[in-house]
C-alpha cells in the first residue's frame, strides 16, 4: 500500500487538472485570501479587551505564530499529497473518508458559501453604499452580479481566477503599505502610545481577557490554508505550496504588525477600543476626509480578494469529493477547453447566491466556527498521524519543529473550539446538527459508490 502511495506521489496526480499555478500565484491565494476585513475591524476588539499596546502587538504576534505554526504542518500534507482537494485529501488519508467528507459537506454547505455569500453582501450594503446610495433590492442584485462575475471568471480558467488574484492582493497590500506610511509621515502622532499604558500585572482575568482576543486575531489570519486546495494545479506542489504559504503567512504577520503601529501611532489604546472604523478614523486625521474614501475602496478590493480565492480554491474540494465517489458526480466534471472544474464552479456560486438572498448565512456562518476548528485541529493531527501510519511516504518537505510546532496549533484550534462551546453553546450545538446532516450524505453516496 505504500508503495503504492509512494508511485501515485511521484506522478501528477490523476484530477484531469492542469498545473499551471507558480509560487507567486500560491503566495497571492495566501495574502489575498487572509488580508479581507479582519485588519480593519478586529483591531477594536483586541484594545478592549487588552487596553495595553505592548499586549496588543504581542496578539497580533503570537496570532501570527500560531497560524504560521499550522501552515508548517499543511505545507508537509500538501507536499506529501500534491492533488486537488487539500485538507479534504488529508483527513482522508489519516482518518478516513468519513470525516473528510463531513469537512467538505461543511465547507459546501457553510463555510465557503457562507464566505461568499458574507463579502457579497457586505461589500453591497456596507462599503458600495459610501459612494452609491441604492436600495435594498438593488443591493441585492449587486450582490448577485458580483458573485455571476468573479463565477465566470474563474470559469474560464485557473489562470484567470489566479491573475485577478495577484493583481487584487498586490493593489491591497501595497495600499495598506501606503496607508502606513501616509499615516507616519503626516499625522503627528506619539510613539509612546507604543508603550502605554503598561501591560497590568498577571492574572487570570487578563490571561483570559488574551485568549479572547487571540480568538479575534486567529480569525483575521485565517484564509491561508485555501492555498492545500490547489495543490492540483500547481507546478512543483511539493516545493511551490510549502514556500507559498511561507512567504505569504510572513508577508501578512508583518503588514499585520505595521498596520496596527500606525493605528496606535495616531491613537492611544484607549481611544482605538472605540473605534469601530480606525482605519478610517487614522486616515481622516493624516488626509482629511477623503481618507475614509481611500480606506472603504481599500475594503472593496480586500473583500472582493477574499472571495475570489475562496472561488479559485474550494470548488477543488467538491471535485476531489466527487472524484471519489462521495458527491454528486458531475462536480468531478472538467471543462474540455477551460480546464477547470466548471459544474463545481457554477454549483458553489449558485448555493452562495441562494444564501445572500435568504439573509440566513451569517447565523449559519457562527454555527460552524467550532466545528471548522476541530477539522483545523485534525488536519495538523494528520502531520503526526501519517508519520506513523506512513513511514515510507515521500516527503519532500517536513515540518519545522515537529512535533512542537503542530501541537501548539492543535492546541490553539482546541482553545478557540472550546471558546466557542462554553461562550456560543447554542450556536456550537447548531454547528455540530449542521455538521452531523451530513451523515445520511455520506451513507448514501457510499452506498451508491458501492453499488457501482
Amino acid at each position: 500500500m505504500e508503495n503504492q502511495t509512494a508511485s501515485i506521489n511521484k506522478e501528477s496526480p490523476p484530477s484531469g487538472l492542469p498545473r499551471v499555478l507558480g509560487l507567486w500565484d500560491i503566495v497571492g491565494i495566501v495574502i489575498g485570501g487572509v488580508v479581507g476585513s479582519g485588519i480593519f475591524i478586529v483591531p477594536a476588539v483586541i484594545a478592549s479587551e487588552v487596553a495595553s499596546p505592548m499586549l496588543i502587538l504581542a496578539v497580533w504576534v503570537v496570532g501570527g505564530l500560531l497560524s504560521f505554526f499550522g501552515a508548517l504542518a499543511f505545507a508537509e500534507l500538501s507536499a506529501a499529497y500534491p492533488q486537488a482537494g487539500g485538507i479534504y485529501v488529508y483527513l482522508r488519508e489519516s482518518y478516513g473518508s468519513l470525516i473528510a467528507f463531513l469537512f467538505g459537506w461543511t465547507v459546501f454547505l457553510v463555510i465557503d458559501s457562507g464566505a461568499i455569500a458574507t463579502l457579497a453582501v457586505g461589500i453591497s450594503t456596507k462599503y458600495l453604499p459610501y459612494f452609491l446610495p441604492i436600495s435594498n433590492t438593488t443591493a441585492k442584485l449587486v450582490s448577485v452580479v458580483f458573485i455571476v462575475i468573479l463565477v465566470a471568471v474563474n470559469y474560464v480558467g485557473v489562470r484567470w481566477g489566479a491573475n485577478l488574484q495577484n493583481f487584487l492582493t498586490l493593489i491591497k497590500f501595497f495600499a495598506l503599505v501606503v496607508v502606513s506610511v501616509i499615516v507616519f509621515v503626516f499625522v503627528k502622532g506619539n510613539t509612546a502610545n507604543f508603550v502605554k499604558p503598561a501591560p497590568e500585572s498577571f492574572s487570570w482575568g487578563l490571561f483570559g481577557s488574551f485568549g479572547v482576543a487571540l480568538v479575534a486575531v486567529l480569525w483575521a489570519y485565517k484564509g491561508w490554508e485555501a492555498a492545500t486546495y490547489s495543490a492540483g494545479e500547481t507546478k512543483r506542489p511539493e516545493r511551490n505550496v510549502p514556500w507559498g504559504l511561507f512567504i505569504g503567512m510572513i508577508a501578512v504577520i508583518v503588514i499585520y504588525f505595521i498596520t496596527n503601529l500606525a493605528y496606535l501611532y495616531v491613537f492611544p489604546a484607549a481611544q482605538m477600543a472605540q473605534s469601530d472604523r480606525i482605519a478610517s478614523d487614522a486616515m481622516s486625521i493624516a488626509v482629511g476626509p477623503i481618507g475614509a474614501s481611500i480606506i472603504a475602496v481599500i475594503i472593496l478590493l480586500s473583500m472582493t480578494g477574499a472571495a475570489n480565492q475562496v472561488l479559485l480554491t474550494s470548488p477543488r474540494i467538491y471535485y476531489a469529493m466527487a472524484k471519489d465517489g462521495l458527491f454528486f458526480s458531475k462536480l468531478s466534471s472538467v471543462h474540455s477547453k477551460f480546464l477547470t472544474p466548471h459544474i463545481s464552479i457554477v454549483v458553489i456560486g449558485i448555493w452562495s447566491i441562494i444564501l445572500s438572498l435568504s439573509g440566513t448565512f451569517e447565523q449559519l456562518f457562527t454555527y460552524v466556527i467550532f466545528g471548522q476548528w476541530i477539522f483545523f485541529g485534525l488536519t495538523a493531527g494528520a502531520v503526526i498521524i501519517l508519520r506513523k501510519k506512513r513511514p515510507n511516504l515521500p516527503r519532500p518537505y517536513k515540518t519545522l519543529g515537529y512535533p512542537v510546532t503542530p501541537i501548539i496549533f492543535i492546541l490553539a484550534a482546541l482553545i478557540i473550539s472550546m471558546n466557542t462551546l462554553l461562550n456560543e453553546f447554542f450556536n456550537a450545538l447548531a454547528g455540530l446538527v449542521i455538521i452531523c446532516l451530513g451523515l445520511p450524505a455520506y451513507f448514501y453516496w457510499r452506498r451508491k459508490k458501492a453499488k457501482g
